[in-house]
């Protein structure tokens, strides 16, 4: 009975710590919801300069949005801080279908304007995942259905994993200084008219809101 209890008293702190360890590595998997007002994660993702062209070249978004107190990636040859938009998509996605005519709608409304427009692909991020296989590449298949807005590519998934962007779409516009400011999950049907102007009332605010540039 005594060498159970000593056997007990030895065995049960390193039970406790073996499930404390275990509890800490699972909260720290957990990936945290981004809300309004959030600091937007920082990203570095490829892209091709032009359709077609298989030159590859690196996009950041630090070169375009930045918090408030840093200066921006390129602040000598791009000083001016812009608005950002990104949707998450994969060709497999039926929704992202639908939703990005009106995206390509608002960008035409505002591509001139202080705002980029990034459509981010995870189509290669999850070719490997059964049935996933042979879906058509980003490229091509959106310039077939009209879309121009800048592809970039998350072929690892890094960056949807950064803004938890596993449903898709996953839209975020953020301001200037990297925080988000407006935020959709999947598609509505029936909602089209409603989010054109929702998102361009707010992309409106935002440009109203920039400092004057300074090229």
């Amino acid at each position: 009975m005594r060498k159970n209890n000593i056997l007990k008293f030895i065995v049960m702190p390193f039970i406790f710590l073996f499930a404390f360890t275990l509890g800490q590595d699972a909260n720290s998997s957990e990936k945290e919801e981004l809300e309004a007002g959030d600091i937007a994660p920082s990203f570095v993702a490829p892209y091709h300069l032009k359709a077609g062209d298989k030159t590859v070249k690196f996009e950041f978004l630090k070169n375009w949005s930045e918090v408030e107190d840093k200066k921006l990636r390129k602040f000598v040859t791009q000083p001016d801080r812009h608005a950002v938009l990104l949707s998450f998509f994969a060709t497999w996605c039926q929704p992202c279908m639908k939703e990005l005519p009106i995206l390509e709608d608002v960008y035409q409304k505002y591509k001139d304007g202080r705002i980029k427009f990034f459509l981010v692909d995870i189509t290669e991020a999850t070719r490997n995942n059964p049935g996933y296989e042979n879906m058509p590449k980003a490229g091509p298949f959106l310039r077939e259905k009209g879309v121009t807005m800048q592809i970039l590519y998350d072929t690892r998934g890094k960056t949807m994993e950064r803004y938890n962007a596993q449903t898709l779409p996953r839209l975020f516009v953020m301001d200037g200084n990297r925080k988000l400011t407006f935020m959709r999950r999947g598609f509505h049907e029936g909602e089209e008219e409603k989010f054109n102007k929702e998102l361009s009332a707010e992309i409106e605010r935002l440009l109203s809101q920039l400092s004057p540039s300074q090229n």
